[in-house]
């Protein structure tokens, strides 16, 4: 699909994951849609490294109001991909 309409929701339809050459290509749809759980996951290196999608929320830090769903699921789909590889 091309960008424009990569992330419409007939297009979403029909897979699990996006692979997108951009950072801003795919978080910023990304973030908009699920914010609270998106995963950005960097394929290609000899190693499993998944961020959540959102920043360091450092205006934050310290109130205990942050949403750590994003977190929980990059760890969630670090574990995944980990357990696969290791088969």
């Amino acid at each position: 699909y091309p960008a424009d309409t990569l992330f419409h929701p007939r297009a979403r339809a029909g897979y699990d994951a996006a692979l997108c050459m951009y950072h801003d290509q795919a978080l910023i749809p990304v973030k908009t849609l699920d914010f609270d759980r998106g995963v950005n996951i960097t394929l290609g290196l000899p190693f499993v490294r998944t961020s959540p999608d959102h920043g360091t929320a450092l205006d934050i830090a310290g109130r205990g109001i942050a949403n750590a769903d994003s977190l929980m699921a990059a760890i969630g789909q670090a574990w995944r991909i980990a357990a696969v590889r290791a088969r």
